[in-house]
């Protein structure tokens, strides 16, 4: 079983920051690209970042500059750093990672259960 647990969303006034993160466990042979979404009330999920293996970095548009994907591959954790958050920021932030659980098997994508992020204004 493979397993991806978020932490560290939460309440925070605009302008502020918070870095949430996710944990992936069980049974992994590889981790291949990881990234973050956030579901906003009555929206679609959507991106707001990617990190592949090798460290390339891929964002949605309005987060570039503000918010920093990051990821320790060691730890099979990968970090969302988000800096003056603005209200439209809320949401639900969901992390996911494309796992190879055997050298045999092929990579599939496993999602979190999600964490809230708040920003009022």
């Amino acid at each position: 079983q493979v397993q991806l647990v978020e932490s560290g969303g939460g309440l925070v006034q605009a302008g502020g920051s918070l870095r949430p993160s996710c944990a992936a466990s069980g049974s992994i042979f590889s981790i291949n690209d990881m990234g973050w979404y956030r579901q906003a009330p009555g929206k679609q999920r959507e991106l707001v970042a990617s990190i592949m293996s090798d460290g390339t970095t891929n964002y949605a548009y309005s987060e570039k500059g503000r918010f920093t994907i990051s990821r320790d591959s060691a730890k099979n954790t990968v970090y969302l750093q988000m800096n003056s958050l603005k209200p439209e920021d809320t949401g639900v932030y969901y992390c996911n990672a494309a796992i190879k659980r055997t050298i045999y098997s092929s990579h599939f994508t496993y999602w979190g259960q999600g964490t809230q992020v708040t920003v009022s204004s």
